[in-house]
């Protein structure tokens, strides 16, 4: 993997050829936001969430953002539980009828704990991180790596956090959980055949629904997606400009680790 040069006022908005992006998790927050910078990009967006009642209006968002852009009539979003592999397994289906086979998933689909002491996290709050941060990225791995190898192409961004590179009290199984993902995109990308690769990307302190569990109104310090275009902008280079090559980085096959600090500059 290599990565693209560092966003500056006079690339950003270069890129080199539409994509087509599966982002999970995509009714608020980090995958909202992503999704509408892309799809105003030009890029066809594939999109899911658990929330039902939010995903015709963002399908109807994405189409007035892409405006007169030949992509207005290619995005697809569906109500799918990335917890549940038959759920995944459906979007699959979908996303292969359309002949819409992504080139970059994002799987930012997650969830934290309510601030609690491990042993006073109750059983389904603790089953519902680890299902949704772990297994639903594995539940879509196992239907999308499959005909990602067969176009021969493809690059997969699991959604990781700080907290999966260090840890903090009262949230240990959101650590443990993004503690996986990196573990788990490592091991991965060591898996893939040439073409494909695999990114661990963490995406830095942004004022979400899931930040504002953990933070409460200190979260109000920190930017929104909404309010930070820039930070969109950033990422949404980044993502359809990190390529497959040959040379192996920090000795993990087909992968490339990035982390985005402030103001759009990455850390790799």
């Amino acid at each position: 993997m290599t990565a693209p040069a560092t966003p500056t006022a006079t690339n950003t908005m270069a890129a080199p050829h539409l994509k087509t992006v599966l982002i999970t998790g995509i009714s608020r927050g980090l995958g909202k936001a992503l999704a509408l910078e892309l799809a105003k990009r030009g890029h066809t967006v594939i999109g899911c969430s658990r929330s039902s009642d939010k995903i015709s209006s963002l399908q109807s968002e994405l189409a007035s953002a892409s405006e007169s852009k030949s992509n207005a009539n290619k995005h697809l979003c569906m109500t799918v539980d990335v917890r549940s592999d038959s759920s995944v397994a459906e979007l699959a289906r979908a996303v292969v009828e359309k002949k819409a086979v992504p080139d970059v998933i994002v799987n930012n689909a997650g969830t934290i704990n309510r601030n609690n002491n491990i042993w006073e996290v109750p059983v389904d709050e603790f089953d519902a991180v680890i299902d949704t941060n772990i297994k639903g990225i594995a539940n879509v791995l196992r239907h999308f790596i499959p005909i990602m190898i067969e176009n021969k192409h493809g690059i997969i961004v699991n959604m990781s956090s700080g907290w999966g590179r260090s840890a903090a009290a009262q949230v240990a199984p959101y650590c443990a959980s993004k503690w996986a993902v990196e573990g788990m995109t490592r091991a991965v990308a060591k898996e893939l055949p040439p073409g494909l690769a695999a990114v661990a990307l963490s995406p830095g302190v942004i004022n979400t629904e899931l930040l504002q569990s953990c933070f409460g109104n200190s979260a109000a310090l920190y930017p929104t997606p909404e309010s930070c275009r820039q930070w969109c902008i950033s990422q949404c280079v980044i993502l359809v400009n990190i390529h497959y090559t040959k040379e192996p980085f920090a000795s993990n096959k087909n992968s490339f680790l990035c982390r985005p600090c402030e103001r759009g500059k990455m850390q790799c």
